[in-house]
């Protein structure tokens, strides 16, 4: 599962995200991107912006995945709303996280405790 950070850490071409896609590729696994991280990360149109999105899953935020990241919302003080929505999905997903933003996922762990959160 990629998050806004993932995705700008592979568009920037950073070593170790591009280590992490790599590993995954090889191996088919898929990688999961929820459809409100592309609001946050897509800025217009760019062939490398372009290669990425065809090369993930954009996974959608369905009323399960709204319901739990609402009530994470009302749980953890000061989330905010994708990333509530990111750790949903992977946890939906029994996924990995990729983000740059290792704390304020780690917070959200308290209501999703089987997700694991890596930093790019």
């Amino acid at each position: 599962m990629l998050d806004t950070g993932a995705l700008i850490a592979l568009e920037r071409r950073r070593q170790r995200m591009l280590s992490v896609w790599k590993h995954a590729r090889d191996r088919r696994v898929p990688m999961l991107v929820p459809g409100a991280v592309v609001s946050e990360w897509w800025r217009g149109r760019t062939d490398v912006r372009n290669d990425l999105l065809a090369a993930v899953t954009v996974v959608p935020v369905d009323e399960r995945v709204g319901r739990a990241s609402g009530e994470a919302l009302a749980a953890i003080t000061g989330a905010t709303t994708v990333d509530a929505i990111v750790m949903a999905i992977a946890a939906a997903h029994d996924a990995v996280v990729y983000t740059s933003d290792v704390d304020d996922l780690e917070h959200l762990r308290a209501y999703f405790p089987g997700v694991r959160v890596l930093s790019v």
